[in-house]
């Protein structure tokens, strides 16, 4: 059976990084080699040549990608959420490795999730997804030049899976233009730019694949199996209720998405920004060739809520609803197999006095409408007290009706996390074991003292290669000998944020050393 897997921070979305390539087969549409009848390998002056004109398409299709990645990447971020995990689930192998608990105060763990995301003003806004910072207590942002800052989660709509987050710069930042999703086309190029650079693969940051649109207008359901699943808005039967205002009308694209691409920017030739690349579908876990991106015109509807009112004001017409099937066309005489039928309306909601069960929305203010998903995602960018123009069929005839829009009753999303203090030892991603003397040498280590455990996935710690010396004993941060855990905490808990700091570790009973250095996030 197929699984649709999001590209979430959550364990279960995770997914394999793989890679394609497009411009060999650009090249070999536009590049004829002359056949070597000699079967000696010929001299480099004899190798043909080809005409300038004959590459000159793929030349200028490859430099186009080039400017536009110079253009957008400086725009694109990676965020780091630290959460704290209410119960402490200390991995199998510190046990065995190390004979006990790490933490002996009970102290909760903190988890560390990638993603990505993309300025969009200079003042420092950044849209990304809510799933990559949804209940996060401490956020930073890393730019492309490698610099970090903290950064504020502003709001975040689980029906849309946007959020918006900001960081406060020192100086303006480059943003990145958004362009209008309703006139994306289908087998148009699209990047894909992003951070991919999460467990074994942190050099990877700052990535850019390209693609094709495949599709518009997918439903996944992704959304309304988080908000049915979500213990936030209450029980059963509230969250039911609450997964049928999520609005789902995804891109879909071959582009590679990766892990960690989530929140980044699908970008347009004219380097505009039509999406925020969001889940894959995969019946592998890893990348097959089918990516989805929020559309931009719903997250910039959604982001303009959340910076002027906090929340999203979202609007509503007051009915349930499904796309029309070739079965629904027939009956109810459509012209095409394309609309939206109503199955019930919502008595004491605005348009109880005006449609009725089994109209079919086939317009709106216009714009025809062909599945449900459309609808509702051109409903986003209105708002409460506006006033609507549908085109419904009833009866098999075309009628026109106005309708003034009132508000969602689930515009109230669960609160954004309140910052904590994260300790400096899990703000760089490092895990750490106590030995008592007796202790280091039951498990044949030279002496007591503090030995590194292992690193968090996608940490600074793990993008600085400090995994590597996992087992060792961790004898010095900076000049400050370490001893025991609280050493280590003093000493890292003085080191300010986006500051290097040196950490020393020995690798062997003779004293021989090994130095990392690291970069305090944010």
């Amino acid at each position: 059976m197929t699984n649709y897997d999001p590209l979430r921070a959550k364990a279960r979305f995770a997914v394999l990084a793989t890679f394609g390539s497009f411009m060999g087969l650009a090249l070999a549409g536009v590049v004829g080699w002359t056949t070597i009848e000699s079967p000696s390998m010929p001299a480099i002056d004899e190798t043909p040549a080809v005409a300038a004109a004959s590459v000159q398409p793929a030349v200028d299709l490859s430099d186009a990608f080039t400017n536009l990645a110079d253009a957008v990447t400086p725009s694109v971020v990676r965020i780091e959420a630290l959460r704290r995990n209410e119960q402490p689930d200390l991995p199998e192998r510190w046990l065995r490795q190390f004979g006990g608990p790490t933490d002996p105060q009970g102290l909760p763990e903190v988890s560390l999730s990638v993603g990505s995301g993309f300025i969009v003003s200079p003042d420092g806004y950044i849209l990304t997804n809510t799933h990559v910072v949804d209940d996060a207590r401490d956020v930073t942002v890393q730019f492309a030049d490698k610099r970090s800052l903290p950064a504020r989660v502003i709001g975040v709509d689980p029906f849309t899976d946007v959020a918006v987050v900001k960081v406060e710069p020192d100086a303006p930042l480059p943003s990145m233009s958004l362009g209008d999703s309703d006139d994306v086309r289908v087998g148009e190029w699209v990047l894909a730019v992003g951070n991919p650079g999460v467990g074994r693969t942190p050099q990877l940051d700052f990535t850019v694949t390209a693609g094709i649109i495949s599709a518009r207008g997918r439903p996944l359901q992704l959304l309304q199996q988080d908000l049915s699943n979500d213990p936030r808005f209450g029980d059963n039967a509230s969250r039911f209720q609450a997964s049928r205002w999520a609005i789902e009308d995804f891109l879909q694209t071959d582009a590679v998405i990766n892990p960690g691409n989530s929140g980044g920017p699908m970008i347009n030739l004219k380097g505009q920004a039509i999406g925020i690349n969001t889940a894959i579908l995969s019946t592998t876990g890893a990348f097959q060739g089918y990516g989805f991106a929020v559309p931009i015109n719903i997250a910039r509807s959604v982001m303009e809520d959340i910076v002027e009112f906090g929340t999203v004001r979202r609007p509503r017409i007051g009915v349930e609803i499904q796309t029309v099937t070739a079965n629904d066309a027939d009956v109810y005489g459509l012209p095409s197999v394309a609309g939206v039928l109503i199955q019930a309306v919502d008595p004491t909601g605005p348009s109880a006095s005006v449609l009725q069960p089994e109209d079919v929305i086939v317009a709106l203010n216009g714009e025809e409408m062909g599945y449900s998903g459309e609808l509702q995602g051109a409903m986003a960018e209105y708002g409460p007290g506006d006033v609507v123009a549908l085109t419904v069929y009833r009866a098999g005839a075309p009628v026109d009706v106005r309708v003034k829009l009132d508000e969602a009753p689930f515009n109230e999303v669960p609160e954004v996390a309140d910052e904590i203090e994260i300790h400096g030892v899990e703000r760089l991603g490092i895990r750490v074991a106590y030995l008592s003397e007796a202790e280091a040498r039951g498990g044949n280590y030279p002496s007591g003292g503090v030995y590194l455990a292992g690193v968090d996935r996608g940490s600074e710690a793990a993008r600085s290669g400090v995994g590597r010396y996992a087992g060792a004993k961790l004898v010095q941060v900076g000049d400050r000998e370490i001893g025991t855990e609280r050493d280590l905490s003093d000493a890292l808990a003085a080191v300010g944020r986006g500051e290097a700091v040196t950490l020393r570790f020995q690798i062997s009973t003779d004293g021989q050393t090994r130095v990392v250095n690291v970069r305090m996030p944010g």
